[in-house]
């Protein structure tokens, strides 16, 4: 288990060789991380990071890391001298020390006074650059920080101390400059900037615009003029873009299809990765809440072992879902015993996990139900049929092979279970805007562990099977995909959010 830590002082050990790396974590897109910074979170045997670094870089840290938490927040300020000591004491316990940081260290990070302190103390150290928010993060509000005919250059300042009692900057300079101006932690003196700003020159229609929580999935683009900077709706943190540049609205990452939309996946945890990332590719906050898990089959695979031994006595080989192939592939330990087979495939995701084992599909038919199989396969003497797939699934299938004259075998590859995650909050489920369900059993063990009540108001299907289940569990409104496979499901998903949002009114819902 990770072990994460506010601060606790920890014990103190001679002779170790101790190395402390300032990692910029980057605005808050996690793949904006540097291949490095990853490199060194891998082998970190502590982490030291801010509140602004994405929580789940931390994701790439060992086990047994540890964790400890420095960030500052309006009730807890971490004086930098406190950060200091716990950076010392850990040179003093662990041999790999990662710092990690927001944005770049060395940009109004802080990363100088941290070297000082490091030196101080012959720690040897590293600097791993970081993606400064100062350039990400108008870029993804579509706006280029220099453009040729516009801005020929930049200056960045920080706001935290500009129009303060203590504020020395030099706002003629700033002024006869020109170029594009980016203010970083400015919100709370923004009115005190604007107004010297334009007390030293600038035209008070100057646009500004400021980008709050730049690079994530909840990024908020607030535009206007330097005169109403100060009435702008602009919250921390946000960086404050200042110049003619403001003007341009190369809006790649907001327009997304689905950005700011919080979608509930229900996979299982181990399937949930590929299609969350699509979501994420299309700019959807994903909700992760899996209902079932994917275990061994009750016969501990001893059906499918006699199968695969007896392949020589098959003909067709019918892979109905992912899992299936997943299943059936680690138990099979020489591809060429394959090579007779005729190999059948129930929808396009299914027979792209086969090709990944360099396996040709013979046959996908067009529908990718059970229905449709059978139609497409022509009526048979005899001819042998495996069939590996879910220890709970429907008979349709090997029912209607039966009728038409094959030999069907059904071999469990591997069972469903019902999962329920205590540590959901319903109400994140509820005020979703949509979810997703990918099987009849992700449907009905969602509506058993969370309730009817606990559904988003857009429910999307991968296919008439989970509609009906759906529908028998009383939901009535349903998006149903036209092609029952996981592309399919996101654009099912797509065209509903579209037509919710066409038919939106300001103060309905």
């Amino acid at each position: 288990m990770t072990i994460r830590l506010n601060w606790v002082g920890v014990g103190l050990k001679e002779n170790r060789t101790s190395k402390v790396y300032l990692v910029g974590a980057g605005p808050g897109d996690p793949g904006l991380l540097t291949l490095r910074g990853r490199a060194l979170l891998e082998i970190a045997d502590v982490v030291i990071y801010d509140y602004l670094a994405d929580s789940s870089l931390l994701g790439y840290v060992r086990s047994n890391c540890v964790l400890i938490d420095v960030g500052k927040r309006p009730n807890r300020p971490m004086p930098q001298s406190e950060i200091n000591t716990i950076l010392a004491d850990s040179c003093s316990t662990y041999e790999h020390v990662v710092r990690l940081k927001g944005g770049d260290p060395m940009l109004f990070g802080r990363g100088g006074e941290e070297l000082i302190a490091l030196e101080s103390l012959g720690v040897p150290y590293e600097v791993v650059p970081g993606v400064s928010s100062a350039l990400a993060v108008p870029t993804y509000a579509g706006i280029p920080v220099t453009h040729r005919g516009v801005s020929t250059s930049l200056t960045v300042i920080t706001g935290h101390r500009q129009g303060g009692a203590s504020d020395d900057t030099n706002y003629h300079a700033l002024v006869q400059l020109g170029g594009t101006l980016v203010v970083l932690m400015g919100v709370e003196h923004r009115a005190k900037i604007a107004s010297q700003l334009i007390a030293a020159g600038m035209d008070p229609k100057t646009l500004v615009a400021a980008i709050r929580w730049g690079t994530r999935l909840d990024q908020i683009t607030v535009r206007g003029q330097l005169d109403v900077l100060a009435e702008l709706d602009v919250r921390s943190p946000s960086v404050i873009v200042i110049g003619d540049v403001a003007g341009f609205n190369f809006n790649f990452f907001e327009s997304r299809p689905l950005f700011g939309k919080s979608v509930v996946v229900t996979r299982g945890e181990t399937q949930q990765k590929g299609f969350s990332s699509k979501l994420a590719d299309l700019g959807a906050k994903v909700v992760l809440a899996p209902t079932i898990e994917i275990a061994p089959p009750s016969d501990s695979y001893e059906l499918l072992d006699n199968c695969i031994k007896d392949l020589a006595l098959f003909d067709l080989l019918i892979f109905t879902s992912i899992n299936a192939v997943l299943g059936f592939f680690s138990r099979l330990d020489d591809l060429r015993v394959l090579g007779h087979l005729k190999i059948v495939a129930v929808g396009t995701s299914t027979a792209e996990a086969i090709a990944k084992y360099r396996i040709g599909v013979d046959i996908i038919p067009d529908s990718f139900v059970a229905e449709s199989l059978i139609d497409a396969l022509p009526n048979a003497n005899g001819a042998r049929v495996l069939i590996p797939r879910s220890e709970i699934a429907r008979d349709v299938l090997p029912d209607g092979l039966r009728s038409k004259g094959y030999d069907v075998v059904t071999a469990p590859t591997y069972t469903t279970k019902r999962y329920v995650d205590t540590q959901l909050d319903p109400n994140t489920l509820r005020e979703a805007d949509a979810v997703c369900f990918t099987s009849s059993s992700t449907a009905k063990n969602f509506v058993e562990s969370y309730g009817l009540e606990s559904l988003p108001s857009l429910v999307i299907s991968i296919g008439p099977i989970t509609s009906q289940t759906l529908r028998a569990l009383g939901v009535s409104d349903i998006s149903e995909a036209k092609v029952h496979d996981l592309d399919g499901l996101l654009r099912a998903l797509v065209e509903a959010v579209a037509r919710k949002d066409a038919h939106y009114e300001p103060g309905r819902n």
